[in-house]
């Protein structure tokens, strides 16, 4: 089963392994992450890759891509384990990548195993896909990786083989110390097959901890993790524009099943900040957001400095460090003090947008099932101030005007809530 603590939930740093460098390198990163309240820290695949050179073609689950490697001849697992009492030093929990739905067409695996991979009628080895979550039909809208063999759960006929080596690979990264597993593709990956994994780490691990990427696939792939044992899902709140309501609708249907993470930007996104021309108070919002809306979140590297420039996971380099557009290191530390220090954002409570389409600010009251409610009040526009009346927050909240009390206080009137161009603000009852 998952885990029910919600005490301090996930506030993730997503450290990406080739803009960092070698593993030595990371370690480097750690006092900053821990200075900025992160309890998290999550590393994309570091493992071989294969001929494309991607992080999510492995070739190897055992071996180090070189960069990662670096000038040191030591083994892997002793390179990976420092890191990880590295981490542990500074309070900070870590999370691995665990791509278990394809391989690098060159993998080691697909050598040893072909029955384990799904196959063209010609006998090569299948691609996977994705398609996009408007094409119902499957058939136009669909992206295709060349460089990826698609592993084949349905219809091997040694799925018991297959389940078992993950379960070993699992079981050797939790003796090194991870403490969680981020499986990527999830959905694509039946429940069943997931469970048994999951349990295998618990076995070693009673508080390691999974989290399903679940983004862009239809509803009823997300259902089918249920009885997985997933302790956190990644929602798509990044892309809502603070007025549809199919926000709404996801959240309820994702707190059915586990908790969800929410984040501005990822390694797979256009960075934020190049996104809206290097506006910071963009980035401010959008963090904040990402912190009120959902239980956990999740911070990619170099978005604390406004950084442009798109990762790649077969290109980027230590080299693409940029420099500094903006710093938000003292503002993401004060956003995840106040969620850590708040326990209905660390609870997946009902959730509910209370504001129109045509509304100048969004608003969303956010339940506790045992603590206080937070309303969330938001400006999206870029030019206009608007405002909100106090007296109606306070009855949303249930409470008295006197009672209100801001997160991140602001400025205070006592008739009406301001709301500069792209502002957000939190209200809880005392």
């Amino acid at each position: 089963m998952p885990h029910q603590n919600t005490s301090d939930a996930p506030r993730i740093y997503n450290l990406f392994p080739l803009l960092a460098g070698s593993t030595e390198n990371w370690e480097s990163h750690l006092p900053r992450i821990a200075s900025m309240g992160f309890n998290w820290v999550f590393i994309n695949p570091f493992h071989y890759p294969g001929f494309s050179g991607s992080l999510y073609a492995v070739k190897d689950y055992y071996r180090l891509h070189p960069l990662f490697q670096g000038g040191s001849q030591e083994e892997a697992s002793t390179l990976l384990g420092r890191f990880i009492s590295a981490a542990h030093g500074h309070g900070l929990r870590v999370m691995m990548d665990l791509v278990i739905n394809h391989t690098s067409k060159d993998s080691l695996l697909a050598e040893a195993h072909p029955e384990w991979f799904a196959h063209e009628p010609d006998g090569s080895l299948r691609s996977p896909f994705a398609v996009d979550p408007d094409d119902v039909d499957n058939v136009a809208k669909r992206t295709v990786w060349g460089d990826l063999a698609d592993i084949d759960f349905e219809n091997t006929p040694d799925r018991e083989g297959l389940v078992s080596y993950w379960q070993e690979l699992v079981r050797h990264y939790v003796r090194l110390g991870f403490d969680g597993f981020r499986g990527d593709a999830a959905y694509k990956i039946p429940g069943d097959v997931w469970a048994p994994i999951i349990a295998v780490a618990r076995d070693s691990n009673p508080d390691a901890m999974f989290f399903a990427e679940t983004l862009g696939c239809q509803p009823k792939e997300v259902l089918q993790l249920k009885a997985a044992g997933f302790d956190y899902l990644f929602n798509s709140s990044k892309w809502w524009d603070f007025r549809a309501d199919w926000l709404m609708k996801q959240y309820a249907l994702f707190r059915a099943i586990a908790p969800s993470i929410a984040f501005p930007e990822s390694h797979d996104t256009e960075r934020l900040a190049e996104e809206n021309g290097g506006d910071e108070r963009v980035s401010r919002l959008r963090y904040l957001f990402a912190a009120a809306f959902s239980s956990g979140l999740m911070l990619t590297m170099g978005y604390e400095y406004g950084f442009r420039r798109k990762l790649n996971v077969v290109t980027t380099r230590p080299e693409d460090w940029e420099t500094p557009s903006f710093d938000l290191s003292r503002f993401i530390g004060e956003v995840n003090a106040m969620k850590a220090t708040t326990p209905v954002l660390n609870e997946e409570g009902p959730q509910e947008l209370l504001s129109g389409a045509d509304d100048p600010v969004a608003a969303l009251i956010r339940r506790g099932e045992r603590t206080a409610s937070v309303l969330t009040l938001i400006n999206p526009d870029a030019n206009t101030e608007s405002r909100f009346s106090t007296a109606d927050a306070a009855k949303i909240l249930g409470c008295s005007p006197q009672q209100m009390r801001e997160l991140l206080p602001g400025p205070t009137n006592s008739d009406w809530i301001t709301l500069p161009p792209l502002a957000i603000r939190l209200f809880t009852a005392d």
